[in-house]
């Protein structure tokens, strides 16, 4: 595999940076380049930008909508949205459930769906975890019992992302009790303004509101809603969870935040010499870079083979563990780096000199939060042991 960009993958970047440079609201780069969480209008004044330009399914089809660039771009196009300060894509649509709908849907469905999904008409959620089923993803025991041209469904869903904001839900369902347990799953798509579903926030240890419960009270589903066939959702969801697992790598993102580290442990504070002249953080920040040009490596290798139609369970494991323990790695290391000054509550407290003031108005109030926020990325999107089994199986064949 060729590492060096052509003078086409340049231009390209060159493009993208254009993009971002006229487009980009300054509000959001505001946000996104201080560490600060973006809202739901950011992400959906970012997607409608994306849409209008026709970049926000590069993964797509052409046919569909998609933009036809080779692996490389897109990777050019993370990179050049993270250093921006963009948000991330809400993947829920346009990066998991559109795939799925493309090799497994209906004609009708993938007409209905997908062009209100690349216009922003719909905003997604995933209803795959539940209480007894999270890494096991087979034990799922909410029901969907077939009811003339009706699934009637009850259950309960947990640690759902951003269902508040969310009109429709993708939802793995049981529909066969007896047979064994990945054979009698079923993916089915839930229309949220459905009577019987309640959302109840769950608040995270980062002090945000960013998952819930959804609980379904004899919902109505019209049986046109099946995505697949009956009792084969569980084919749909490993073929989804490869697409998930892939994106958790947030490569890009994991290089805007690197960089930032290196700004701010670059700085001469007031009591001593700046944290990156010590040898020992120094050599934290080098580990942390070297692993991360490997994940890129690998990652253009999954990419390149998703665009020949391969879906490695194996390899979207790796790039899962990897980014999500390089993540947590740079959050660590920029708590260290910013010190005292990562705790909200003293901002009253202390003198700020210009060096320090940076870093608060940077990264103060984001430090710590960020750092707890990434704790639950070795858990989300299937375990990091899970994953390591996964590996064990598919790759080394044991």
């Amino acid at each position: 595999m060729n590492i060096h960009f052509t003078p086409e993958d340049l231009a390209f970047r060159e493009e993208v940076r254009g993009f971002l440079r006229d487009k980009l609201p300054p509000a959001i780069v505001e946000r996104g380049r201080n560490g600060k969480y973006f809202n739901n209008e950011d992400y959906n004044v970012w997607m409608r930008l994306l849409s209008e330009r026709g970049w926000l399914a590069p993964s797509w089809p052409v046919e569909y909508g998609g933009a036809g660039w080779s692996p490389v771009q897109k990777l050019i196009f993370e990179d050049e949205c993270a250093i921006a300060g963009a948000p991330r894509v809400v993947a829920f649509g346009v990066k998991m459930l559109a795939p799925v709908l493309i090799k497994f849907g209906t004609e009708v469905q993938k007409a209905r769906f997908l062009p209100r999904i690349l216009n922003c008409e719909d905003w997604w959620a995933q209803g795959y975890s539940e209480p007894g089923a999270g890494s096991d993803l087979a034990a799922v025991k909410t029901r969907a019992v077939r009811e003339g041209d009706h699934y009637v469904v009850n259950g309960q869903k947990t640690w759902t992302s951003y269902v508040q904001y969310a009109n429709w839900i993708f939802c793995l369902v049981r529909t066969d009790p007896q047979a064994k347990p990945q054979r009698g799953i079923s993916f089915l798509l839930i229309d949220m303004n459905t009577p019987g579903i309640t959302v109840r926030p769950i608040i995270t240890l980062d002090g945000q509101h960013s998952v819930n419960e959804v609980f379904f009270d004899n919902v109505r589903v019209p049986v046109e809603n099946l995505v697949g066939g009956e009792n084969e959702g569980w084919t749909c969801a490993k073929y989804l969870l490869t697409h998930e697992r892939t994106a958790l790598a947030g490569i890009g993102e994991c290089k805007a935040k690197l960089t930032r580290l290196k700004q701010i442990a670059s700085q001469e504070l007031r009591e001593g010499k700046p944290l990156l002249e010590d040898a020992q953080f120094r050599a934290q920040i080098a580990d942390v870079e070297i692993q991360l040009m490997a994940l890129e490596m690998c990652n253009l290798r999954a990419l390149s083979a998703a665009v020949g139609g391969a879906a490695s369970g194996g390899e979207s494991s790796m790039l899962k563990i990897r980014g999500t323990e390089i993540r947590q790695a740079i959050t660590y290391l920029m708590s260290k780096a910013v010190g005292p000054y990562s705790m909200a509550f003293l901002e009253d407290e202390l003198g700020y000199d210009s060096v320090e003031a940076l870093l608060h108005t940077d990264y103060t109030s984001t430090a710590t939060t960020q750092y707890l926020d990434m704790r639950k990325s070795s858990v989300f999107g299937g375990s990091n042991e899970i994953q390591k089994n996964i590996i064990a199986k598919t790759v080394l064949e044991l």
